[in-house]
């Protein structure tokens, strides 16, 4: 079913470029949709059964697949309602949308991918495509953000081949030359440990750029507040799961060798490191969407200790990935919302949410609930979980020090949600105010119910998927 997809993918992204016409537009991307889940469902329905060799739905493919299959849904629809407030042209819209079904298609693939090169090759594709969205507006800050992506991107992505090259190296030595991760998985430990410790340090480095961890964090900052909401959505969660992934598949086969240990530090010094960079900035930060990114990289932080800290925090981590992922797309739906409004992004030109879109005030007033991990949200569970791994792993000190930056991150994100909702804005004309109808917010309300009923009640498919993900893992 893969390359059924990928050859339709490419059709419907060529064909949404060329075409002029809205109404077809709209039709394309219908379908692509409807190509998007018969693929999904396709997928799960045959885990683990390879195709054409270099494709494998496994457990933490399908996970991340299914995630962006429903995140996508509401990104096209809030990329409509963002075309009908905005005088784009014919041309501006046909490559937005193009550029939008090519990173979900390469972002889907990449996920199912069991290759190490060929997932290089669609990481590569989700730079292109996440470019042209950044560049959406055509503006000097929408350049200057697009350039910045562009420019450390390629060099992330270098490094990861690079470390490809070094780890071919360790695979010839050995006297194999596959590099689906299924031979390397079971080749781990006749690998040489120079050759996989220059392989992690160019791969993880590398990664870090689309998973918004130091030390290559910076460029998704600036994309996420560059391009327009419905496409910063899926920059800060489904964009980042393909970082995750790309360092989890290659942490499986470093975890069957004597470098665990090591590996281990080096995950740990990025990620505390993450979170500390991330609580600096959000309590300077007065940009809401530079804020919702940071807390993409605080959050990115916590997932990355889970793998570190091992045992439940695997689950935890995996669990966490997935709950964020719905959390940062609707708080980013949102900030559509906020903008039409307010007309900036800065909190000192917000306030009185509640009485301009009361709808959508309540979707912030849970947006910040879940986004900081507090009850009733899922992402309680899994953060209490990662840091139940970090106690059990005898990380003392890191667990304390963590918690100390986590409590200055809720007053920060506290005090400008806060500022949002019920502070009056400074020199706000109100008239002429756009009335946010209700119905615009339903998407919201969905994937924070999912993050809720997900972290309350998990199904036990979700359950048994995220333990066979981590099945590899020593305990």
């Amino acid at each position: 079913m893969t390359v059924p997809y990928l050859i339709g993918a490419f059709i419907l992204v060529s064909s949404l470029f060329l075409n002029r016409n809205k109404k077809l537009s709209y039709f394309l991307v219908a379908v692509f949709l409807i190509m998007q889940w018969i693929f999904t469902v396709y997928e799960y329905q045959h885990k683990n059964i390879e195709e054409f060799g270099y494709f494998v739905p496994n457990a933490i493919g399908l996970l991340l697949l299914i995630t962006i299959s429903i995140i996508s849904i509401p990104a096209f629809y809030h990329s409509f309602i963002y075309f009908t407030k905005h005088n784009d042209s014919d041309k501006s819209r046909s490559i937005y949308l193009a550029a939008m079904v090519l990173l979900i298609a390469a972002l889907s693939l990449a996920y199912l991918s069991n290759h190490i090169g060929l997932m290089w090759v669609f990481v590569e594709l989700t730079t292109f495509s996440a470019s042209a969205l950044i560049y959406h507006r055509r503006n000097l800050r929408s350049l200057e953000g697009t350039w910045k992506y562009i420019f450390v991107c390629s060099i992330s992505i270098t490094f990861v081949f690079i470390g490809i090259l070094f780890l071919s190296i360790a695979v010839q030595e050995v006297g194999h030359a596959n590099l689906t991760y299924t031979a390397l998985l079971s080749k781990a430990t006749e690998l040489n440990t120079f050759w996989l410790r220059l392989a992690f340090i160019f791969i993880f480095t590398g990664y870090t750029a689309k998973l918004s961890l130091v030390p290559m964090f910076t460029a998704g900052i600036d994309a996420k507040d560059k391009a327009p909401s419905p496409a910063g959505a899926l920059l800060s969660s489904v964009l980042l799961n393909i970082g995750f992934l790309g360092i989890f598949r290659f942490y499986e086969i470093i975890a069957q060798t004597s470098l665990l240990l090591w590996t281990n530090h080096i995950i740990l010094i990025a990620s505390v490191s993450s979170i500390f960079i991330a609580t600096v900035y959000m309590v300077k930060v007065k940009n809401i969407k530079r804020m919702f990114a940071y807390s993409s990289m605080e959050h990115m932080g916590i997932v990355m200790l889970g793998i570190v800290a091992g045992g439940v925090g695997y689950y935890a981590a995996i669990l966490h990935l997935i709950f964020h992922s719905f959390v940062k797309a609707g708080l980013f739906f949102q900030m559509g919302q906020i903008y039409r409004i307010f007309g900036s992004k800065s909190i000192y030109d917000v306030g009185n949410y509640f009485k301009y879109n009361i709808t959508g005030a309540m979707v912030v007033l849970l947006a910040f609930i879940s986004a900081t991990a507090m009850p009733p949200s899922g992402m309680f569970i899994s953060e209490f979980m990662v840091f139940r791994s970090l106690f059990e792993s005898h990380y003392i000190i890191v667990l304390i020090f963590v918690l100390m930056l986590l409590t200055i991150i809720i007053w920060a994100f506290g005090k400008n949600m806060f500022k949002l909702l019920f502070s009056p804005p400074v020199n706000f004309v109100e008239e002429n105010i756009e009335k946010i109808k209700p119905i615009e917010s339903l998407s919201q309300f969905i994937l924070f119910g999912l993050v809720i009923y997900l972290g309350i009640n998990p199904p036990q498919e979700m359950i048994d998927l995220i333990n066979e993900a981590v099945k590899n893992l020593p305990l």
